[in-house]
């Protein structure tokens, strides 16, 4: 998952909404959202690699979402990053005490950022930064760096989640993520991996022959506990493969 903006609202009658794009090569194996069958109470994509997901929520009300950080000179990882997010989306243990445990062994990934929450919190973690925050009410993004970083895809998918906060809905959520201009080379980051790749990446949407956009998502929240998400699924070039809706 390489962008994630939300709006955390406690109190609100939708307090968490999300609009998410998973970047991965076209060709590492995964599964569309659905309901998991040696998990029945988790509802997520799933890396058929490593068995993981990059964003999904549980029937008792629980979050999570992932990106990782783009670092070309980490050293390889032992495990793969998406068993953060299926363990606490499976697990039960408390959100601090979860946080810790990751904090405990966070060397054992490549570089990562972690969304979790239930109805009552959110908290992001942040492996370079090793401290766990329980974020208060605002609109936040992420992408390969962190917390709110200023990227230009984020600044702008940040802005345009703030102007559609008083009615969001899965379609308009769904837009956002589907921008695909870049930015302009006087505005890109320079993460180690060259000009041509960081303008690839600027874009929220991202295509290309062999890396893109995999997956869009949008979630709303409902004060009762009830649930909407729609993911939207692509291909090579960004051609389109399906949709699914999930109402919980």
């Amino acid at each position: 998952m390489c962008l994630i903006v939300f709006a955390w609202r406690p109190g609100h009658a939708q307090p968490l909404i999300v609009a998410a794009n998973r970047d991965e090569f076209y060709a590492r194996p995964s599964l569309p959202l659905a309901q998991w069958q040696d998990a029945p109470h988790v509802y997520a994509g799933r890396d058929l690699e490593a068995g993981g997901t990059w964003l999904g929520v549980n029937a008792d009300g629980r979050f999570a979402a992932l990106t990782n950080i783009r670092d070309p000179h980490q050293p390889p990882a032992r495990k793969s990053r998406g068993e953060l997010v299926a363990r606490f989306l499976g697990g039960s243990l408390p959100l601090e005490q979860y946080l810790a445990e990751i904090n405990g062994r966070a060397i054992e990934y490549a570089g990562f950022n972690l969304l979790v929450g239930t109805r009552e919190e959110l908290w992001h973690y942040n492996a370079r930064d090793s401290v766990p925050t329980q974020l208060p009410a605002g609109v936040y993004g992420l992408s390969n760096a962190g917390l709110d970083t200023p990227w230009p895809k984020l600044l702008k998918a940040k802005a345009a989640l703030g102007e559609v906060l008083e009615n969001p809905q899965p379609e308009t959520l769904l837009d956002i993520l589907s921008d695909p201009q870049t930015a302009p080379f006087a505005e890109l980051p320079d993460t180690g991996v060259g000009l041509a790749t960081e303008s690839l990446l600027s874009s929220v949407f991202i295509a290309s022959p062999s890396y893109g956009t995999r997956a869009s998502t949008a979630l709303i929240v409902n004060a009762d506990g009830t649930r909407q998400i729609v993911e939207r699924s692509f291909g090579p070039h960004g051609g389109r493969l399906g949709e699914v809706e999930i109402n919980l």
